[in-house]
């Protein structure tokens, strides 16, 4: 309905010989404004309309975020690796979604965020790290069916990446060692999962000049964090909120810390920002404790994921657009 509405506008407007000018010969900012309020869905027909509506439909200023953070796959848990099967419909339909974007986009895009839940394999890693070369920042959808060479590949097709938020990986040290040779600007970076020693010193070794990381809602062992505070001289802001702390005491036992001591606190005092919380009272850190520091995000709201203590990296007031548009996408199945 609301589509139709601004073609019946455009319609007049082209019709009103008293305006001077046809829909084709309208200004492109005015075009611009107009195609803002679009989803994805409505974009692709209206691009193909004439070369100006096209040209309109590629402008920077509607495609510097792509967020497809309501975007999943059917999936079932299995046993053998990758741990997941996924349905073939949504691989289609991802590649689909993507065909389009990346099209209208002309390689404009500047940050691109995907659901955690959303199951991507090389192919599509491929075809978007192609077709986006000025991305900035990148917010990683899991990557059970994502291969070493899938990903390494997409990076060193982002030389201009700055900021990644990324699941686990068992063996870290190899990404770490990616990003700090093809991006050269890299600045921050965001753990969703776990955190430990081997994690911590892979980005001290290849990202020494790392200014911003954020661990909130991971499980972190002590010593990973100590290792972070004692090595990393260009860290400027860390966020420990809601992460399960623990040390593994002489037992062999996992303990784990629900208080810093003042230390660690001296230690981390240096930063410009110090975010933390492990209070027993805090609804997200009841959640980690319940999930044994693993968060099973899809249990909780929808926002919960795309939060953070850190601005930078909080990701609430993004998506004006592009919920309605994977909404949309989805509907279209």
């Amino acid at each position: 309905m609301f589509t139709s509405s601004i073609f019946r506008t455009l319609q007049i407007m082209g019709e009103n010989k008293s305006m001077g000018k046809r829909w084709e010969d309208m200004d492109t900012d005015v075009l611009v404004k107009i195609f803002k309020e679009l989803n994805l869905v409505e974009l692709s027909p209206v691009s193909q309309v004439c070369r100006l509506w096209r040209l309109a439909c590629s402008d920077p200023l509607i495609w510097s975020t792509l967020d497809f953070g309501l975007l999943k796959s059917n999936y079932i848990q299995t046993r053998a690796s990758p741990y997941i099967w996924v349905d073939d419909r949504s691989d289609k339909r991802l590649a689909r979604i993507l065909r389009v974007a990346m099209s209208i986009s002309c390689g404009t895009v500047s940050c691109m965020i995907f659901h955690y839940n959303l199951y991507m394999k090389d192919e599509h890693l491929h075809y978007i790290s192609e077709r986006s070369p000025h991305l900035k920042r990148l917010v990683m959808p899991a990557w059970n069916r994502i291969t070493r060479f899938g990903i390494c590949q997409a990076i060193q097709r982002w030389e201009e990446l700055e900021s990644l938020t990324m699941p686990t990986i068992g063996h870290p040290p190899y990404i770490m060692e990616e990003i700090a040779r093809s991006c050269k600007n890299f600045a921050e970076l965001k753990v969703m999962g776990s955190f430990d020693d081997l994690f911590a010193s892979a980005i001290a070794t290849h990202l020494p000049k790392l200014k911003v990381l954020s661990l909130r809602c991971s499980k972190v062992t002590m010593s990973a964090l100590l290792w972070l505070l004692d090595n990393m001289a260009n860290l400027e802001v860390l966020n420990i909120s809601h992460c399960l702390l623990f040390e593994i005491v002489t037992t062999g036992r996992r303990q784990v810390i629900h208080e810093l001591d003042d230390k660690t606190l001296e230690k981390a005092s240096r930063l410009r920002e110090f975010h933390h919380c492990q209070s027993r009272s805090c609804l997200a850190c009841q959640r980690m404790m319940v999930d044994e520091g693993i968060m099973r995000w899809y249990r909780y709201e929808d926002w919960f994921w795309r939060r953070d203590e850190v601005s930078s990296l909080d990701l609430q007031d993004y998506g004006r657009l592009f919920d309605a548009e994977c909404e949309a996408l989805t509907a279209v199945d």
